[in-house]
């Protein structure tokens, strides 16, 4: 055999088993293999592999549209609601959710076939995602492909070979992607490019030619531009109208208000641009428009009374959607064939046509009936209303119907599985979250904007509380209330609301700073019902949470409000009557950091604790009854602090028997394993509302968590996974392990080694440096030994904060025992410091606010301080410094040596006691004042204080920027 017919045999050889490798890959890719069926099986398994997995969407984004995925045998619409995608089968009344985004979903569009959806976001690490509609899983991924702002729109060619991009930066960019590509994807760059001149206004929408996919359009509401792809270039033109003396029809539509959408004809090279004022823009494509060397010629044709808000072409009809929620059908010549107008809906967001098509008769307006190629559509409305049309019977199916508004409450059923949620609308409804079906609902004319809603322990009230300051108590079955209970005592925004444990009190907290109380008043021979006790403005900043619980002491509940003031406030209520809400007691809790809420902690103790988070990522527990600081934690530090926290219902399944806690943060919902001991890897959070999550709240059973993302108009079900968290936490390591890792460099790293050095030498100091008896080493050094081991470690507690630390350690142990606690080892030092010392330490940012709050600007517009006016803050403010604690604190800090120094100011301190006629005291004061004067300059800037002073860098030389704005 020749050594050219060993070569082909090889060649071929190597192809065949290429072949063989791709075939084997396609029958193992879950892509390949998926069909219609495979998104949504008959049987769904929960494997709990994530502590929190999104169960169900509530709503919907009403200003996206909403796609038709299938048709016939199941009726699956694709749609967006917050940073997801929701494919949802109206069929078997499931959803399937595409997660993979971090900010809300701004554009989306589906492929040809159905077979491929893109979901692209807008905001910081914004992507574009390809997903497969079969199957569920995304394919590729376009990482921060328009970084400054993320992406308007988006669509795909017809092939599904392209995807257009259109950014929303200043400067608007266009790109045009090779997804389908598979070389490189980790370094995709567009094949098509261009920038938009901003003259032509802000463009949200883009489409290709369905006939010439060398051709796209893009328009905003007074603009439309018409791009042509050339090799190596992606050019476009502006459609400007001309006017001509010879046609009246041929005028400006800027007269005739603002455009909508656009589309391509189905036959002929022309753009179709619906208006404001229910006319049809026709643009004539000519040769070489892209070279602008022509311009089209323009028809305006009138052809309805409502605005057009929807535009599409389907076959061979022209289909638009108004604001009356009328749909309409034209032929090529612009002649009306049928109607739908007797949907009662409001404005059409979309319409989307079904893939599948069958043949039957449509009836026209104009001529007989014949039979033509008609298709089923889904639309959606700008109360994000979704419905199927079936064209053979022209009957509407209402497959959503949200009436989506900003949300901000949401409770759940104490002994059932159903969930209360309202909207800034005034539409309050009740689900069964099992079934996902509406119980009831209720929509209130008058008050609207539903602030917050509650259900008393028993299940047998719904208490909600609106913007107006109205509160109704209504029947939770009914959703029917007396109007004898709806209360209006407020003029402010109600908050929060809450009842007692026994269903006798109502409490509310209002954007007035005060709080007002309900009771229920029973007689033997009338009904119960609900009448007002009092209200009391009980803080001077905003209420953070409101809160009953029980008295130790007896079975009477107990009211406490928290509020930004760092104020928490106890009500008496058994000594308060009618018009007279009186306070038992209100102590200052905290001392610099700013509370964020509270909650009761779980019966893990043999004490009664208060859990109050903070908004320093700190999360600390009171005593319930002294209201001292025994606890202070690391809380979750995810980007934002903790908001909210409830404790989970004990769980009845779950083998650990564990008390565990929910909590959200300014865009997160996360779990926590109890008890508390500020292990990081105890913890686990997502991403639940990019844009803000304003409320939440846990089922009966513990198995669901439930969250509210106001101006994203949707509720998300979370279903919780224990097994799974405590799987998580145990990969973090036992024992010190997790605060180990707290530490710079770990168990093996230089901090580590020094904070042990420092240990030892707080008991060789303890016992005396200049001993000659031999020192005696232990395992743990005294308590008193502790703020200066901190302090050595670079974190400076205040004299708050080391009380704090002290009743920590020293009645830890007091009530299982009835001893104080005395002294610690290195393992609780290294607690201590982790829990105690700040969570993101000192910024700059906050270093510059302080100095343009307590300064004044020089001639340069900087803040400072006089030197005079910071000695008297640090005299007079705060935990206020005697004149000597100051000078030994500057003394060391500026690095004096008095020493040095004491026999050069010898002469001049005798001079001055001659003259002045003052005592030790007073020279002392002197001296100090005089060294200060000359290490510290009059004017004490930003730089200065953080360069001189403290020997940091300062914030220009860290970010090179300038201060805030005033």
């Amino acid at each position: 055999m020749s050594g050219a017919e060993d070569k082909e045999e090889f060649t071929e050889s190597l192809e065949l088993r290429r072949q063989e490798t791709n075939a084997e890959i396609k029958r193992q890719s879950q892509v390949y293999t998926a069909t219609r069926d495979t998104l949504f099986p008959k049987t769904i398994n929960h494997n709990g592999t994530h502590a929190l997995s999104l169960e169900w969407v509530f709503g919907m984004n009403p200003a996206l549209p909403a796609f038709s995925l299938q048709d016939h045998g199941q009726l699956v619409v694709f749609y967006a609601g917050a940073h997801v995608g929701v494919l949802y089968n109206h069929t078997s009344n499931s959803q399937h959710i595409l997660q993979g985004h971090c900010n809300p979903i701004s554009s989306m569009c589906v492929s040809e076939d159905r077979r491929w959806i893109a979901t692209a976001d807008r905001g910081p690490k914004s992507t574009a995602i390809i997903w497969d509609s079969y199957s569920g899983i995304p394919v590729h991924t376009l990482f921060e492909c328009h970084p400054e702002s993320g992406v308007i729109a988006m669509a795909f060619s017809r092939d599904t070979k392209h995807l257009v991009t259109l950014g929303a930066e200043e400067v608007q960019c266009v790109y045009i992607w090779d997804w389908t590509n598979e070389k490189d994807i980790t370094n995709m760059k567009p094949l098509w490019f261009t920038e938009l001149d901003p003259k032509h206004g802000f463009q949200d929408y883009i489409i290709f030619n369905p006939n010439d996919s060398t051709q796209l359009l893009s328009s905003s509401g007074s603009q439309v531009l018409f791009y042509s792809k050339t090799p190596g270039a992606l050019q476009y033109v502006a459609l400007k109208p001309e006017k001509s003396s010879s046609d009246t029809s041929q005028t400006t539509y800027m007269g005739g208000g603002s455009l909508s959408q656009s589309v391509f004809h189905w036959r002929k090279p022309q753009i179709i641009t619906a208006t404001a004022s229910g006319c049809l823009v026709v643009w004539d494509l000519v040769e070489d428009l892209a070279g602008n060397q022509s311009l089209p010629t323009v028809k305006l044709i009138p052809i309805q009374r409502h605005p057009i808000t929807a535009l599409t072409v389907t076959d061979s009809f022209i289909v638009t959607g108004d604001s009356q929620g009328h749909i309409n059908f034209y032929d090529e010549r612009f002649l009306r064939l049928t109607s739908y107008t007797n949907f009662n809906l409001d404005a059409i967001v979309s319409i989307s046509f079904s893939k599948e098509c069958t043949e039957g008769y449509l009836e026209e307006c104009t001529v007989e009936a014949k039979p033509l190629i008609i298709r089923n559509f889904v639309l959606s409305t700008i109360s994000s209303t979704v419905v199927h049309v079936n064209t053979q019977n022209g009957t509407p199916d209402i497959l959503l119907h949200e009436e989506c508004g900003p949300v901000h409450a949401v409770a759940c059923h104490p002994q059932q599985p159903t969930v209360a949620m309202g909207n800034q609308k005034g539409v309050l409804k009740v689900w069964d979250y099992n079934t996902k079906v509406i119980i009831c609902s209720r929509f209130f004319e008058t008050e609207k904007q539903i602030q917050c809603v509650t259900f008393d322990p028993k299940g047998f009230y719904l208490a909600v509380g609106f913007g107006s300051g109205a509160v109704h108590i209504l029947n939770s079955s009914t959703l029917q209330s007396d109007p004898e209970e709806c209360f209006h005592y407020s003029k402010d925004s109600i908050h929060h609301i809450t009842f007692s444990s026994d269903s006798k009190y109502l409490a509310t907290a209002d954007d007035g700073k005060a709080v007002t109380v309900f009771r229920l008043q029973t007689s033997e021979d009338s009904v119960p019902r609900w009448g007002y006790l009092g209200r009391y403005y009980s803080h001077y900043k905003p209420i953070k949470d409101l809160l009953f619980g029980v008295h130790l002491d007896s079975t009477q509940p107990r009211l406490l409000s928290l509020g930004m003031d760092r104020r928490l406030v106890e009500y008496d209520l058994e000594k308060s009557d009618v018009n007279k809400l009186l306070i038992l007691s209100s102590e200052r809790i905290e001392q610099s950091d700013v509370p964020t809420g509270m909650t009761w902690y779980p019966p893990l103790t043999a004490e009664q604790f208060l859990l109050v988070s903070s908004d320093q990522y700190k999360i600390k527990l009171f005593n319930s009854t002294t209201k001292m600081c025994r606890k202070t934690l690391l809380g979750p530090t995810y980007g934002s602090p903790i908001k909210k926290t409830v404790v989970l219902p004990m769980s009845k399944d779950h083998a650990t028997n564990s008390y565990y806690m929910a909590y959200i943060t300014e865009d997160k919902v996360g779990l926590q394993i109890l008890p508390l001991d500020g292990n990081p890897f105890k913890s686990s959070a997502v991403i639940c509302h990019p844009t803000g999550v304003s409320t939440f709240a846990c089922s009966y059973d513990g198995q669901f968590v439930f969250t509210a993302g106001g101006s994203d108009c949707t509720i998300l079900s979370w279903e919780i996974s224990l097994n799974a968290l405590e799987g998580a936490a145990t990969l973090g390591g036992k024992d010190m392990l997790p605060f180990y890792a707290l530490l710079e460099g770990g168990r093996d790293g230089k901090f580590y080694r020094e904070m042990e050095d420092l240990f030892y030498y707080c008991q060789i100091r303890h016992q005396g440096n200049d001993s000659m008896k031999k020192w005696q080493l232990s395992t743990k050094i005294p308590l008193s030994e502790v703020p200066s081991l901190m302090r050595a470690l670079a974190y400076f507690p205040t004299e708050q904060e080391i009380e704090n630390m002290h009743n920590e350690v020293k009645f830890s142990k007091y009530a299982e025992t009835g001893n104080y606690v005395t002294d610690i080892d290195l393992e609780e030092v290294i607690k201590l410091y982790v829990n105690h010392r700040p969570a993101l330490g000192i910024s700059n940012r906050e270093l510059a606010q302080a100095f343009h709050i307590l300064g004044n600007h020089d001639n340069t517009g900087q803040p400072v301080l006089q030197r005079q006016e910071l000695l008297q803050l640090l005299q007079a403010q705060g935990e206020h410094m005697t004149e000597e604690e100051m000078a030994e604190c500057f003394t060391t800090l500026l690095g004096l040596n008095k020493d040095k120094e004491k026999g050069e100011e010898k002469g001049l301190e005798a001079r001055e006691r001659q003259h002045s006629g003052h005592d030790n005291n007073k020279s002392t004061s002197g001296d100090s004042e005089y060294l200060l004067e000359c290490a510290i300059p009059d004017e004490i800037s930003m730089e200065t204080f953080t360069a001189h002073i403290m020997c940091i860098p300062s914030s220009a030389e860290k970010s090179g920027g300038s201060y805030p704005p005033e």
